[in-house]
């Protein structure tokens, strides 16, 4: 005040209303940073009580039936879900997979505001959707991560085939072979956030061993390990009723929680 008071009636009638303007302004800027990280978790993480769009990654070959069946429930909760479309018939390289991923994620995001997405991979595209974590800064723009019958220690099929017909192996196939450099890239555990979920029945035989699909820092839920005599094959976790409700609940805005004998009717 002291430097107020040195200046002149007419300078002073200057100066102080461009200081309110510069103290409503710094106050108004402080007030947009601070609602703008009461939405978010710690070290920036997403809100996990703020759902956002859903990006569905269809798994090997790019065929997209279930993940429609599977986005087609997700809109009928009133949520926004987005299926990829991989690029090469969705057996070229998982890294090219996961650019395409953060296409449709930045689409999601741009259109409506949210500030992060969930995450529904099935098969190889649960292993799409880690590269997509790792390479696009997913702990900061993912709430929530489901697999579904996902190789993250690879398949024996195509460790199978990228040994014995390498030429008729696809870049995929390859990398899905147990033990590939592109599997030992992946982190595990898996970072956190965002929360993960892995989903996979005893019964796969695509995925073999089916608990390849096991993750090291996620939820992990053997369909049967809960419920005994639910019968469900690879392609069926897309539609099957009891995944179907477990995939619901984990993309809401309740922490996740794993099954139990209760949920076996659904």
């Amino acid at each position: 005040m002291g430097r107020l008071e040195g200046l002149s009636p007419r300078r002073r009638l200057v100066v102080v209303p461009v200081l309110a303007v510069a103290v409503l302004l710094l106050v108004a800027t402080l007030a947009a940073m601070a609602i703008s990280l009461a939405g978010r978790g710690p070290a920036g993480a997403p809100d996990a009580g703020r759902p956002g769009p859903v990006v569905l990654v269809p798994g090997y070959g790019g065929g997209t039936g279930g993940v429609d069946a599977l986005a087609e429930r997700i809109r009928d909760t009133g949520r926004v879900a987005l299926v990829v479309a991989l690029p090469d018939g969705g057996t070229g390289d998982l890294g090219r997979q996961a650019d395409a991923v953060e296409d449709t994620v930045r689409d999601a995001l741009a259109n409506g505001g949210a500030t992060s997405v969930d995450l529904i991979g099935h098969s190889a595209g649960g292993v799409v959707v880690r590269r997509w974590v790792a390479d696009y800064d997913g702990t900061r723009r993912a709430r929530r991560v489901v697999t579904l019958g996902s190789p993250h220690h690879g398949a024996t099929i195509a460790g199978v085939g990228a040994a014995a017909v390498p030429g008729f192996c696809p870049t995929a196939c390859q990398q899905l072979a147990p033990g590939s450099q592109f599997l030992r890239t992946l982190a595990s555990p898996v970072p956190t956030p965002p929360a993960w979920l892995s989903v996979w029945t005893a019964q796969d035989q695509t995925v073999v061993p089916p608990e390849s699909a096991r993750l090291d820092g996620a939820t992990n839920v053997e369909i049967q390990s809960v419920c005994p005599d639910i019968r469900v094959d690879h392609s069926g976790l897309m539609t099957h009723p009891l995944v179907t409700t477990l995939v619901l609940r984990a993309i809401g805005p309740d922490p996740l929680r794993p099954p139990t004998a209760a949920d076996c009717g659904a």
